[in-house]
């Protein structure tokens, strides 16, 4: 579950449209297609996505180690 800048849970957030999301940034700025100032807009929201991402696998890697640890415990 990913939350949104209010805190509210975003209920149809999904880990591959970020990473889409950040891949045509990353293609936009390496074009060269954007003003200076929209490369530092755009790079910003890149890196937000890119957090959200992390938070996300960081989230499933945690539910993974801890049913593998139930798992060892039987």
């Amino acid at each position: 579950m990913v939350k949104g800048k209010a805190g509210k849970k975003e209920d149809n957030w999904s880990y591959e449209e970020k990473v889409r999301e950040v891949e045509e940034i990353i293609t936009k700025i390496e074009a060269g297609d954007l003003d200076l100032v929209d490369v530092f807009s755009q790079f910003a929201t890149a890196v937000e996505g890119l957090k959200q991402c992390d938070r996300f696998l960081q989230e499933r890697q945690q539910q993974v180690d801890l049913l593998i640890e139930t798992l060892q415990d039987e």
